[in-house]
């Protein structure tokens, strides 16, 4: 059996399956990049963020619960006006929060906190203003080996 042969009996059938192959993975692809978007979405979307609901709307969010979708958000749209709008109807973030803590920001602090406070127990820093004159020599020292010398 010749080339020719064997392409016009199972070409079609080899097409088909390469182009199934395709889409599964193009569906699969798209999937993913839109998960990585929500769960962006999720992190941004705190109290104090504006966003645009998919009604058209424009508010700040009060409260909203990014692991529980079922519950609703809660949005002012005006000063003293909060409407209550289920979760998924917030389309975009438009301004995100500043000044807000976000729960990464909040264990990073704590990390943060329980070294300084390894550190003070094991008598590294003795209070903070001698780690901040501690780091200001650091720093002057690193200004001294990059001038040049006359």
């Amino acid at each position: 059996m010749d080339f020719a042969n064997f392409f016009a009996n199972y070409g079609l059938i080899i097409l088909l399956i390469g182009l199934l192959v395709f889409m599964f993975w193009s569906s699969r692809r798209r999937m993913q990049k839109q998960k990585l978007e929500q769960e962006e979405k999720a992190r941004q979307t705190v109290p104090g963020s504006e966003v645009l609901l998919q009604g058209g709307l424009y508010g700040t969010i009060v409260e909203y619960d990014g692991e529980d979708l079922d519950k609703p958000a809660h949005v002012e749209i005006a000063p003293g006006v909060v409407i209550k709008v289920h979760s998924q109807a917030v389309l975009r973030i438009v301004n995100p929060a500043q000044g807000f803590v976000t729960e990464d920001d909040f264990i990073e602090a704590e990390e943060s906190e329980a070294e300084y406070v390894a550190g003070v127990a094991d008598g590294d820093i003795t209070s903070i203003s001698d780690d901040h004159r501690a780091r200001q020599a650091t720093e002057t020292e690193r200004d001294d080996k990059d001038r040049p010398q006359a």
